[in-house]
């Protein structure tokens, strides 16, 4: 009996790896003319389905609606490559986008095959910050992460005016790490490196300027040690620096495009444990005084600390960086496609 099927070559992929945007589109066309049409969003990772779903729901209307995924389901893969593996640039269309972290892509503007394909894909949106996590450090939304976790309204720190000051010292260098990824010396300078001098997880809240001021000191060190190593930085320093300005970044606002881990873990994340262990302790203090007896007491402190949640979580899952100018803009680009979309379809 022959064996000549056994011998077949067996292709690997999935057979997702073969759907594309016609593909959703037939799909769409056999669910009846009237019916509202699905467009595939292919993200990174779980925390980006949330994330990416809640941005695109309130962009949904009587003809669209949008359905976010990883982009494999045969495999745990997750981030960027994956999302963009398999040649899912050629299967995008407008029935099947991918919508990813920004990175240093962005602001590469199209200088790496990575960043070319994040600009000039019309069918990949990106965060222009550099990760989901920035938008979770948006300044103007922290205290009422504050207010969420510890249920104590009191503002005892001024998260905006702290970010900001942060932002303007880092600047400088974070234009040199930039600079870097752009020119091909990141290993001299790596996102690792960056992180390290600018971490500042113990921040006296009720005087912060001591930490600032050391902060700078390093700052400027390294950027003397990056002067006289990369001597030629001085003619692509400042072009680079004009142009990141006007892409619409700021001094500061450093902090929304740095690496997201590195900002929330290193800088943000420790400041809202601060903030809100104070404030729960205030509260507490408060319960102490006002009772009038023991059981009271118990009763009150077990109420509020069940009532409260962890900042860290709160700082996970609030929506108040929905503000942001940039938030908006991703969603302003979403509408965009979608009139395209329309326009094509009518």
């Amino acid at each position: 009996m022959s064996r000549s099927h056994d011998q077949r070559p067996r292709s690997h992929k999935p057979l997702s790896a073969y759907v594309n945007s016609d593909y959703i589109a037939a799909l769409n066309a056999l669910s009846g003319r009237n019916a509202k049409r699905r467009i595939v969003v292919f993200v990174e990772g779980y925390d980006d389905v949330t994330f990416w779903s809640a941005l695109l729901r309130p962009l949904e209307t009587d003809a669209f609606y949008f359905e976010v995924m990883l982009p494999s389901s045969a495999s745990l893969g997750k981030g960027k490559k994956v999302a963009l593996a398999n040649n899912l640039g050629e299967r995008l269309g407008e029935y099947m986008i991918a919508c990813v972290d920004a990175d240093y892509d962005f602001l590469a503007q199209g200088r790496t095959p990575n960043s070319k394909q994040l600009c000039d894909n019309p069918y990949v949106f990106h965060t222009y910050l550099y990760a989901i996590e920035n938008y979770y450090c948006y300044a103007p939304s922290l205290s009422e992460v504050c207010v969420s976790a510890t249920l104590n309204d009191r503002r005892i720190f001024d998260f905006e005016a702290f970010l900001a000051a942060y932002s303007r010292i880092v600047w400088p260098l974070f234009v040199w790490n930039v600079w870097v990824y752009r020119y091909g010396g990141y290993k001299q300078f790596s996102l690792m490196d960056f992180a390290r001098i600018v971490a500042m997880p113990d921040v006296d809240i009720h005087h912060p300027q001591a930490r600032l001021e050391a902060l700078r000191h390093r700052v400027n060190a390294k950027i003397a040690r990056l002067q006289k190593a990369h001597p030629e930085g001085k003619k692509t320093y400042k072009p680079l620096q004009a142009e990141l300005l006007s892409l619409g970044l700021s001094p500061e606002t450093t902090y929304l495009f740095m690496r997201g881990h590195d900002v929330k873990d290193g800088v943000v994340l420790p400041l809202v444990q601060t903030v809100c262990e104070r404030l729960r302790r205030e509260r507490e203090r408060e319960i102490r005084t006002t009772a009038l007896h023991r059981t009271q007491l118990q009763n009150e402190l077990a109420g509020y600390q069940h009532a409260t949640v962890s900042c860290e979580e709160v700082l996970r899952r609030h929506r108040g960086f929905c503000a942001c100018p940039w938030y908006r803009r991703v969603q302003e680009d979403i509408c965009m496609f979608l009139d395209k979309v329309r326009g094509g379809a009518s």
